[in-house]
């Protein structure tokens, strides 16, 4: 069977796929995406073997290699997938995924909460303020229920008793790593050690001016344009049905 996008989005974080819609709106005039969706449910471990062996059964649904793009744990599986398999993929698109690739938002929830004398809902608020900075009332009790969903459906690897630190993941694939400048969750450093980790020529960082950890929601134009941008060059590299200019006749 061959499937009619060679882009997948990946999504095992299903309370935050509206965080998605405006980067998806913004593209799909110009590249259709497919997207991939998991969420195991409460009969099931909490695995991601069995999210990596369910991805890679999809994957084999396509005639080529595809481009994969992924937002924190959801970026992590991508990672995971495309070292175990780089022949599916012909590249990896990560949002607010460090070197030290383990790292998300549920790590500092955690360390909150082990620190904190607080109860569980005014971790929540601090974590509001870390993702998404100064909140109205109303909309920051709308974002702590999505952020108790996210603790309680989502793929993890962290748990209460358990925060998991994982060796560095090295890919040979493309990569195009962004994340913002006021992202509390990633250390900077562990943003700028991509760049010695890339070993393709089309790899490259790219940082957005605001937005924090879920920047592509706030700024999907630009982080659009630089993914069109990557695909192209990647497309171009490999002679393979290059991505039309898209940019400039969008402008």
């Amino acid at each position: 069977m061959s499937k009619s996008s060679d882009i997948l989005w990946l999504n095992v974080n299903p309370s935050f796929k509206g965080f998605d819609r405006p980067l998806l709106q913004y593209l799909n005039p110009h590249q259709q995406i497919a997207q991939w969706n998991y969420c195991p449910s409460l009969d099931e471990p909490n695995s991601f073997e069995v999210a990596l062996s369910l991805l890679h059964e999809h994957v084999q649904g396509y005639g080529s290699p595809i481009h994969l793009v992924g937002h924190g744990t959801s970026g992590l599986l991508g990672l995971l997938y495309a070292q175990r398999y780089p022949e599916q993929v012909r590249s990896l698109t990560l949002f607010s995924v460090g070197v030290e690739a383990a790292i998300d938002w549920k790590t500092h929830y955690y360390k909150y909460r082990h620190q904190s004398p607080y109860p569980r809902q005014q971790v929540l608020q601090q974590m509001i303020d870390d993702l998404f900075g100064d909140t109205p009332e109303t909309i920051a009790e709308e974002l702590t229920h999505l952020l108790e969903q996210d603790i309680n459906q989502s793929l993890s690897l962290h748990h209460l008793f358990r925060q998991v630190n994982l060796p560095r993941i090295h890919v040979t694939v493309p990569l195009l790593v962004c994340s913002s400048v006021d992202d509390v969750i990633l250390n900077p450093n562990h943003l700028r050690d991509w760049q010695t980790h890339f070993s393709d020529p089309n790899s490259r960082l790219w940082i957005c001016p605001g937005g924090r950890h879920f920047f592509h929601y706030f700024y999907p134009q630009q982080v659009g344009e630089e993914m069109l941008s990557f695909w192209r060059s990647v497309s171009h590299a490999a002679n393979l049905y290059p991505i039309p200019d898209l940019l400039k006749a969008s402008a």
